[in-house]
């Protein structure tokens, strides 16, 4: 009987330690790389170093880049970050190439990603766009994700158009009109909508100067034909291959801590990210004051506080 039950103590403490081996991440070094990813490289960026649970950090667009997640460099105090630009854009190099820009392509990419890193935990973080590739890799890859950050979510195309149209009705009559007669025209390009697209953004987009950081250093800018391949012209105009998306049914198969943060002018409207939290139980939301879409940027303090707070309740 003794020897029975020293078998089972020794099975006991070689299954603990498998499991906290599991569950434990290699340690980060500071510094960036490329991985291998269908049809080119993927460039990433490490930011601080140690074995705790990272921040993997999702950059909107599609076709923008990573370049504003510099600005959250102090996280790193607790953990380190890292920042990749998805193929085709930033320094991940340029494409036009269309069977490379569908949304089960940019999820592969996330999984390489971690794969290359070994990654056993992580945390995601995703703004605009990046908010459904974070939901998307998860429904897909949940196996260590410990919680996610969705900040200015789109989950959802029609949403996304009808928070526009509402906030459309808040700008001067002028910049309505010309938009009203641009998507009647279908003449993107005039002045007159380029203009009010302008004025869109202004108010609903970055509201204030935009910062800079001291480790942005390569010139690596966004693809267009991208964004206008699978968004469109503009903010509130979708043409191109998200036209018809919509994920929102996924929210509700989130089983991890979730937070939500949204700028209080923001482009992803407050009362739609409060609707969303309703379909996550537990998650919560912070309405970051005086930002519109670019939070990092009208109110980076608050913004990070947000993003800092709620990674240490999950650690504490």
């Amino acid at each position: 009987m003794r020897l029975l039950l020293s078998f089972i103590s020794l099975f006991l403490v070689l299954g603990a330690n498998q499991i906290t081996y599991a569950q434990t991440n290699p340690v980060l070094e500071d510094g960036e790389g490329y991985v291998a990813v269908n049809g080119g490289k993927l460039w990433y960026r490490i930011i601080g170093e140690g074995n705790e649970t990272p921040l993997l950090m999702m950059h909107g667009g599609p076709g923008g880049t990573s370049r504003s997640f510099y600005l959250f460099e102090k996280l790193t105090k607790d953990r380190p970050i890292i920042l990749f630009d998805q193929l085709g854009t930033g320094r991940s190099g340029h494409h036009e190439d269309t069977s490379l820009l569908k949304v089960n392509e940019f999820v592969e990419q996330v999984a390489d990603l971690t794969k290359h890193l070994n990654l056993n935990s992580v945390y995601l973080y995703g703004h605009s766009w990046g908010t459904a590739l974070a939901l998307e890799y998860f429904s897909a890859y949940s196996k260590g994700v410990e919680g996610i950050i969705f900040n200015s979510p789109y989950f959802s195309t029609a949403i996304w158009e009808a928070d526009a149209d509402t906030l459309i009705t808040f700008l001067p009559l002028a910049t309505q009109k010309a938009i009203a007669e641009g998507e009647a025209s279908g003449d993107f390009s005039a002045k007159s909508y380029q203009q009010a697209n302008s004025v869109y953004l202004s108010n609903y987009g970055s509201r204030g100067k935009r910062h800079s950081s001291d480790l942005d250093t390569a010139k690596a800018p966004g693809n267009y034909f991208i964004y206008n391949y699978m968004w469109g012209p503009t903010e509130f105009t979708a043409t191109g291959t998200l036209k018809n998306y919509d994920i929102i049914d996924k929210l509700k198969k989130v089983t991890v801590p979730t937070l939500f943060i949204t700028g209080e002018y923001d482009e992803a409207r407050p009362a739609t990210v409060r609707s969303f939290e309703k379909m996550v139980p537990g998650s919560s939301t912070v309405i970051v004051k005086r930002a519109g879409h670019a939070t990092m940027h009208d109110n980076l303090c608050q913004n990070r506080k947000a993003i800092r707070k709620f990674l240490k309740s999950l650690e504490n």
